[in-house]
């Protein structure tokens, strides 16, 4: 794809997870990365990995007018996905489309369905028959095995295991190394608890820890 094919992208939230997607969309060529909102003011001119933090979210009016077309959400979060759900919101309302991005080593079935605006890090599985909504993460490793629905602004963390015909909500965050039995229905709004294994349906908002997974009072 030569650059002038490429769309022109402004990442929204400059996180750690913000250095995921700029790895790999410099190693992808899939768009050409015209900056970094922040609304850490102390933050403003720095660079990562070459992509200049340019300013607040006041500013996307401006990178519209200079070419931008797309956008990636660069917040992960670590149990609270609202700030995400909102930068994508943010995107959307200002006429930019969700860029989907997947990393040369993650594996996504022709028969699974992923919805706009996906982050597929290194190594990641979505197997067949599985459907992911708007916004999700699949990160490093983890794996949503067959025929799972995940909803949109789901973060599902590194090493994270989805067994078959697991649904989850919207908004919820699976921690790293969860295990999550098949058939379960996880809540929306929920935390699953990094290491937990998660044997019973989880209701919405609610967190559940431990071996086996029980709620967190």
């Amino acid at each position: 794809m030569s650059s002038q094919d490429k769309p022109l992208c402004v990442i929204l939230g400059g996180g750690g997870h913000a250095r995921m997607l700029i790895d790999c969309i410099q190693m992808t060529g899939l768009a050409e990365l015209m900056g970094i909102l922040e609304v850490n003011e102390t933050r403003w001119g720095e660079s990562m990995y070459g992509v200049e933090i340019k300013g607040g979210d006041d500013l996307i009016s401006e990178m519209i007018d200079q070419g931008v077309t797309h956008f990636v959400v660069g917040v992960g979060g670590t149990r609270d996905n609202q700030p995400r759900q909102r930068l994508f919101d943010l995107g959307l309302e200002s006429g930019l489309k969700p860029l989907t991005v997947r990393y040369p080593g993650a594996f996504v079935s022709q028969h699974a369905v992923v919805g706009e605006g996906c982050h597929l890090m290194p190594m990641s599985v979505v197997n067949a028959g599985a459907a992911l909504g708007m916004n999700v993460i699949v990160n490093s490793g983890a794996i949503v095995e067959h025929d799972c629905v995940i909803g949109d602004h789901v973060h599902i963390a590194t090493g994270a295991r989805l067994s078959g015909t697991v649904t989850v909500g919207s908004g919820t965050h699976v921690g790293a190394g969860a295990t999550i039995r098949q058939s379960i229905a996880i809540g929306s709004d929920a935390v699953v608890g990094a290491g937990a294994v998660v044997v019973k349906d989880v209701p919405d908002n609610v967190t559940v820890v431990g071996v086996p997974a029980r709620v967190l009072k």
